[in-house]
């Protein structure tokens, strides 16, 4: 009961500096209040962008591997035109590793190329068309709204059918039902067979709202596969690592290339793990950034509440004498302060925290960007307030808690 009390009395002896010097305590909580602020909203928007980075990128798969001429990151002195003489992956390599691999779930071709496409007066140009081979689904997640997938006859046979985005519907046929119709690529009648579910723009821009899915096989028809952005997508087994995976692909495509011994790979094996690693650099460098800004303000507001504490101690000397002079020990006195700092530190990072909420709450309603204060930066503004004020206010409660209690009652 005596440390309930004793909360009691702190907790009360808190709410009076607020009550009675209202103007200096607020300016002393202001800079706990500005570096909580800080530091909270610079992690709340590095979560919210990781978080939107990091689903774009687990999209393409974490256990998809993509063999292309080009790798996706590289130093700085990468003989680039080593890479530009490499060939492009191809349709033969896709035979290759379906008949030789023992470790693949599934395996597909895709092409990239932009094009304009039209349905009478309607246009869209600079589309990005991209071919694919019957199993890319099985790869890579394609969500239809309405319609269809392609069979495997059209696939095999470049039947002129297609798989559009939800945009490219609106745009090319609105106010109409876009399946069953036809428009054009280039110049060549296609058939819509199904439209993708509408999913914005993921982090990097991109869209299946504005693509277009044609069988590999037809777009070879208007696109030369030597000259094109060709990818083969890989998919293991269920419990094959990434690397189990990327080890027998290079194999089986190094014989296919005939490579000799010693010599370097005419292809890249890509996958998502390189992008995730540069993130986590990239957000740790931005986190110490925001501990940088934050900690200025927090370091004020330090000092602002030792302020507070030190004013507190000497208006309060003749209390402590009484306290004493009844029996209070010097871990009641300094319990009493010690709690009494963290109380007004935190009070300022819980203000800190609400202008978080309310700038997430903006960001997210009147600008349609998700930024919403997650429970681990909540405890963690609350923690390192907690720390500040009892840092802070440990000086000031050594000094009250060793006070003579006879030269503190003099002071009456």
């Amino acid at each position: 009961m005596i440390y309930l009390k004793l909360i009691r009395e702190s907790y009360l002896f808190a709410v009076r500096e607020l009550v009675v010097n209202k103007t200096r305590t607020f300016l002393s909580l202001l800079g706990i209040t500005i570096g909580i602020f800080a530091i909270i909203s610079v992690f709340t928007v590095f979560d919210s962008l990781e978080k939107q980075l990091r689903d774009s990128v687990s999209a393409l798969g974490s256990n998809v591997l993509f063999v292309q001429k080009w790798p996706w990151m590289t130093d700085g002195n990468a003989p680039w035109w080593k890479y530009m003489n490499r060939p492009q992956p191809s349709l033969e390599d896709l035979k290759i590793v379906e008949k030789r691999s023992n470790l693949t779930e599934a395996v597909a071709f895709s092409v990239y190329k932009r094009k304009t496409i039209k349905n009478g007066n309607n246009l869209m140009e600079n589309m990005q068309i991209q071919g694919i081979t019957y199993d890319h689904n099985k790869v890579m997640s394609v969500d239809i709204g309405i319609g269809r997938y392609f069979t495997r006859s059209e696939s095999i046979n470049g039947r002129q059918v297609a798989l559009i985005g939800s945009e490219i519907a609106d745009n090319l046929f609105p106010n109409e039902d876009a399946e069953g119709k036809t428009f054009k690529i280039g110049g060549m009648k296609t058939y819509v067979i199904g439209v993708m579910e509408k999913k914005g723009e993921d982090s990097f821009g991109n869209s299946p709202d504005k693509q277009v899915f044609i069988p590999v096989n037809y777009m070879k028809s208007f696109v030369d596969l030597r000259y094109s952005g060709n990818a083969l997508m890989v998919k293991g087994k269920p419990n094959i690592t990434n690397e189990e995976l990327r080890s027998e692909i290079t194999g089986i495509l190094r014989a296919a290339h005939r490579i000799k011994p010693g010599a370097d790979d005419d292809f890249a094996i890509n996958e998502t793990s390189v992008i995730s690693n540069q993130f986590d650099q990239f957000f740790g460098m931005l986190a110490g950034l925001g501990w940088v800004i934050g900690g200025f303000s927090l370091l004020v507001g330090g000092f602002g509440i030792a302020n507070i504490m030190f004013v507190s101690v000497k208006e309060r000397t003749n209390i402590i004498g009484i306290q004493k002079s009844l029996g209070a020990k010097r871990y009641f006195i300094l319990t009493q302060f010690l709690f009494e700092a963290v109380f007004l530190s935190v009070l300022g990072g819980l203000f800190g925290l609400f202008f978080v909420f309310i700038l997430g709450m903006v960001a997210t309603y009147g600008f349609d960007w998700e930024l919403m204060l997650n429970e681990g930066n909540i405890i963690l503004g609350i923690s390192v307030s907690s720390i500040i004020g009892l840092i802070s206010g440990l000086w000031p409660a050594l000094k009250a808690s060793k006070l003579d209690p006879v030269v503190a009652m003099r002071s009456l």
